[in-house]
């Protein structure tokens, strides 16, 4: 079975982070216009793609969500580059080849973990953290400052556990 016929979206279970609509559309404008930035239509279609949705999503799946619009990947890519540089969106890189990319949540909140099926690249959302006392002492024992971190964490979901031949492509993919 080739893997394009395997793709779907992971049962979402366990604590994972719902999909809350993130910052509204004015609170995203007003990030933007601090930035001296304008809230495009365009932008403001891509953005609210990204609100809408609580995982990360890849340029194409964007794309696919806006529905009728006027832009183009081209536009998206040019977009995306620009909100991150101004922190207003995250990328991520699960290992696939594809780039993902999610809001940035106000400042302080929405630090989370994913989850990632190697087969079929659904991605879950993990709410829990390493204690900040860890963190601290990882710090402290490399002489480090202002550290930080991110984690994905990758395994087969539920769904592509039942599909035949889920084992061998584990392997080939270098997991246990």
């Amino acid at each position: 079975m080739n893997k394009t016929s395997r793709r779907h979206p992971a049962k979402r279970t366990g604590p994972l982070r719902q999909a809350q609509g993130g910052p509204s559309t004015p609170a995203l404008a007003e990030r933007l216009r601090g930035r001296s930035r304008k809230l495009t239509g365009q932008r403001k279609a891509i953005l609210e793609v990204l609100r809408r949705h609580p995982h990360p999503l890849t340029i194409k799946e964007v794309l696919a969500r806006m529905g009728r619009t006027d832009c183009d990947l081209a536009t998206i890519y040019r977009a995306m580059h620009l909100l991150k540089e101004l922190g207003v969106v995250q990328r991520f890189d699960f290992g696939d080849g594809n780039a993902r990319f999610e809001l940035v949540r106000e400042e302080g909140h929405g630090h989370h973990h994913h989850l990632v099926c190697v087969d079929c690249a659904a991605v879950v959302e993990i709410e829990e953290c390493f204690p900040a006392e860890l963190e601290q002492r990882i710090a402290r024992d490399n002489r480090f400052e202002r550290v930080t971190h991110r984690l994905e964490f990758f395994g087969v979901c539920p769904r592509c556990q039942q599909t035949v031949g889920a084992g061998p492509e584990l392997a080939e993919k270098g997991l246990p």
